[in-house]
């Protein structure tokens, strides 16, 4: 018995980690696909509702706002019910706002439902991401890559499906409740696996507290998330706008920029693990900041809708490595309370979202769109000097035991 019991857990360990991986990919599929069915769906839900421009852009602001807050909200969760359970409760609650969203018949509906999604979008993200470190840990190599791949062709998915429901001549709330269809459906499929040594109950997990040296470690990987969001921010919450207004596209072609950039950023993670491995993630990040940089330049000097839509994906190819990589490195700064740290560094990512989608929208309204893309190409050059505290992912069995 003695000899046997180690060989069984020894041959369990893939399947509970392949299975771990399979759920939280599913996760990070919903939220892309929830995440898409909102942003390109703002042109369509503004004009059915006749809703001001200043007042889109401040309930895009407060979805970022109440994402904070869903944040801090999934990391208590966390604590008492784990992140498989988190994530579950969230994604459920992303589909109830995504119908209310679409079948919203006023204003202050309207508002209320946006707000229900910034708030589950925002617990979603630490969930999927702890558990994502957790399961990175467990394999010993890059792996955040793939997972975000996942949000992508989510992305991908639903920006299509926004294009299709638009041409066909569907009101909004038919093609958000379709979409709200498929994130329930990827709800159902989530299934609870432990990992080894990672999986110790919420309660039983020793919580250290985040020292100085650990804060001030953790800024170059804010400074990245925050840039890395207001390019998130500005494209997908404002690229369907841009195209409408400012090039001319119709509600059909409108939603296409948002769909380049996620197909960008499906290419782009779908290599990046293997590209860590082969370049190292230093020249990685570098790489991915300059073509950022020249992408989103592009697309603020794009002559119409299709040259801004190719210069999109350009950027998705670019951004894509970064927030994957950002928060695996950090992650690793303190293994045991890894979801306290992403938690906190979350705070950067909304005001990044908070910071794209204010000034786009408001550069929107005053008809300066191009500017809102072209200053931050500026900011994608600071990530040059972040690249440097980034790190790899060390071997299982050169890594220490996770507490119990």
């Amino acid at each position: 018995m003695s000899i046997n019991t180690p060989v069984r857990a020894r041959a369990a360990r893939p399947d509970s980690r392949t299975g771990a991986r399979r759920v939280t990919t599913l996760a990070f599929a919903a939220q892309g696909v929830s995440v898409a069915a909102v942003y390109t769906t703002v042109p369509a839900v503004t004009e059915h509702l006749k809703l001001a421009p200043l007042l889109t852009t401040v309930t895009m602001v407060t979805v970022a706002l109440m994402a904070g807050v869903g944040s801090f909200l999934g990391l208590a969760a966390i604590r008492r019910a784990g992140p498989v359970a988190t994530m579950r409760a969230a994604v459920l609650t992303a589909v109830v706002a995504l119908v209310l969203i679409g079948w919203a018949p006023d204003e202050a509906t309207v508002i209320g439902a946006y707000i229900l999604f910034g708030l589950a979008v925002g617990a979603l993200d630490v969930g999927v991401n702890t558990r994502a470190a957790a399961i990175e840990r467990a394999y010993g190599r890059s792996i955040f890559g793939s997972f975000y791949t996942a949000w992508s062709v989510g992305g991908v998915v639903s920006a299509l499906l926004t294009a299709g429901a638009a041409r066909l001549e569907w009101p909004v709330a038919a093609g958000l409740s379709m979409q709200a269809g498929i994130v329930l459906l990827l709800a159902l499929c989530m299934r609870t696996h432990a990992l080894p040594c990672t999986d110790a109950p919420p309660d039983t997990l020793a919580q250290p507290p985040l020292g100085r040296r650990v804060w001030i470690r953790l800024l170059p990987f804010g400074l990245v998330l925050l840039v890395v969001y207001v390019v998130e921010s500005t494209v997908s919450a404002w690229s369907a706008v841009y195209l409408r207004q400012t090039l001319d596209a119709t509600l059909t072609v409108a939603p296409l920029a948002y769909a380049a950039y996620q197909a960008g950023t499906v290419v782009g993670r779908a290599t990046t693990d293997r590209l860590v491995q082969r370049f190292g993630v230093v020249a990685i990040v570098r790489a991915a900041a300059l073509l950022v940089a020249g992408a989103l330049a592009a697309m603020a000097a794009a002559p119409g809708w299709p040259f801004a839509v190719l210069a999109a994906g350009v950027v998705g190819l670019g951004a894509s490595v970064l927030a994957p990589l950002c928060l695996a490195s950090a992650a690793r700064l303190r293994p045991a309370a890894s979801e306290v740290v992403l938690a906190r560094l979350n705070l950067f990512n909304y005001v990044g979202v908070v910071t794209g989608g204010a000034v786009g929208g408001l550069l929107g309204s005053t008809g300066q769109f191009r500017l809102a893309y072209a200053a931050p190409a500026a900011l994608a050059l600071l990530l040059l000097a972040a690249a440097r505290h980034f790190t790899r992912p060390v071997s299982p069995t050169l890594a220490r035991p996770a507490r119990a």
